[in-house]
């Protein structure tokens, strides 16, 4: 990806080398990538997930004693330049419909976060959250997004994207209207009605990435295959498979690898919101 030399987003919020008063989660190798996999892309809470449930965590922060690492510094500002192009394309968008696009925020954190949404550790992996219109992410995921199959700056970026997106639908109601049909539905349905969210959001992902190559001819070679092959390792179906568990299609919550390829590449095929219509998909 050709970054470097677009703008920063203002919109970056670092709470890095700060903690919340609490029990903070510790894993490593496979085992954090597999609860970190479930958390953030099937719906799993983590805290049950690692065995700490009990008790609410104080929202209260301490300083850490030091800043973030030199070594991280590449990556907030690739963080930074990526979200400024999701601004560059989200806010023109939304006044071609007549609306006004309010910008997220993103929290940088470490290990652990607190947002309106609840108490986080890594191992939930970067998530929006819609109570604060935030998006959260420990720098640490970028590693394991490699460890899952899944490197380079594009793979990163789509994560990025995604994440976003999710704000989006927040800003046009539809993740609103969502939730309120998957309290009124079976388990299963409401599971349907989540991945239809999340495709949505994949498709989305992909028409910010066609508008900001137009805009910014910023992809290289190779860039879209990274993409895309995030998005094919991250599907429900792949992951159920990586656990060593039955392939469950009721328990999905994100889709599967073929579903989210199929989507992310609409998006980025035509760059048009009224072709991620996931829920017509509704028989």
């Amino acid at each position: 990806m050709r970054w470097r030399s677009g703008r920063r987003s203002s919109n970056i919020e670092d709470r890095r080398g700060r903690r919340s008063f609490g029990r903070p989660a510790k894993f490593s190798g496979i085992g954090l990538i597999l609860m970190l996999i479930f958390a953030w892309l099937m719906g799993a809470d983590a805290m049950q997930l690692l065995g700490m449930a009990g008790g609410q965590m104080s929202g209260t922060t301490q300083q850490n004693q030091s800043p973030a690492s030199t070594a991280n510094q590449e990556s907030v500002a690739f963080v930074s330049a990526v979200v400024a192009q999701t601004e560059d394309v989200w806010n023109p968008l939304f006044r071609q419909v007549g609306l006004r696009y309010r910008e997220p925020k993103l929290v940088l954190y470490e290990n652990e976060v607190q947002s309106a949404c609840g108490y986080s550790t890594a191992a939930s992996g970067p998530f929006y959250c819609p109570g604060d219109q935030k998006v959260y992410l420990d720098l640490s995921f970028f590693n394991e997004l490699k460890q899952m199959g899944a490197p380079g700056d594009f793979a990163q970026a789509y994560v990025i994207g995604h994440e976003i997106a999710h704000h989006v639908q927040k800003q046009l109601g539809t993740s609103d209207k969502v939730s309120n049909m998957r309290r009124r539905v079976s388990q299963r349905d409401a599971n349907v009605l989540s991945v239809l969210l999340e495709l949505q959001a994949d498709c989305y992902a992909g028409v910010w990435a066609h508008h900001a190559q137009q805009q910014k001819q910023f992809l290289e070679p190779g860039d879209l295959e990274e993409g895309l092959n995030a998005a094919a390792s991250i599907g429900d179906d792949r992951l159920q498979r990586m656990a060593g568990r039955r392939i469950n299609p009721d328990s999905f919550t994100h889709g599967t690898s073929a579903q989210r390829v199929q989507w992310f590449k609409t998006g980025l095929q035509y760059g048009d919101m009224q072709r991620c219509d996931t829920f017509a998909q509704i028989q």
